[in-house]
């Protein structure tokens, strides 16, 4: 056996140890055992609205619906729902519009089948919607929606 034969039989046979290692255990077997554990942190999603409205859209509609199927595996603690406006319009109105936008929410959750322990509902109006150079904020007209979550 020459110098070459040698390193092929030694490179095979530690190909084939190597391989023998990456076996797939039969159903059942010690590796069937291994669980991927649920990653039960806290999700914030941003439901936005078109202008002056506080109807659910579509896509608002599938991020909750995501959401809710995200936390299933969990222990939803507490569901956190704040209502956003932007500067334009009657203070007033803004702030209504705010509370409008998070009954609705709340209502598209609850309609999801999400198990919540506690909501807390809170509406800003257009308050923050102004920087402090007197301009208006962008994308103001949403809710921010924050599940607080543990593992069960």
């Amino acid at each position: 056996m020459g110098l070459g034969t040698k390193t092929w039989t030694i490179a095979a046979l530690g190909a084939g140890l190597a391989l023998a290692g990456c076996a797939t255990t039969p159903t059942g077997g010690p590796r069937a055992k291994i669980e991927t554990p649920v990653a039960c942190e806290d999700l914030t999603v941003h439901i936005y609205f078109e202008p002056e409205s506080a109807e659910v859209t579509d896509e608002g509609h599938a991020l909750l619906s995501q959401a809710a199927t995200s936390a299933k595996a969990c222990k939803v603690e507490r569901v956190k729902v704040l209502g956003l406006a932007d500067a334009v319009g009657a203070p007033a109105a803004n702030l209504e519009l705010s509370k409008q936008r998070v009954a609705s929410v709340t209502r598209t959750l609850i309609a999801t089948g999400l198990p919540a322990g506690e909501f807390d509902l809170a509406a800003a109006g257009q308050q923050g919607a102004v920087n402090q150079d007197g301009e208006a904020r962008p994308l103001r007209r949403r809710a921010d929606v924050t599940l607080v979550m543990t593992a069960p």
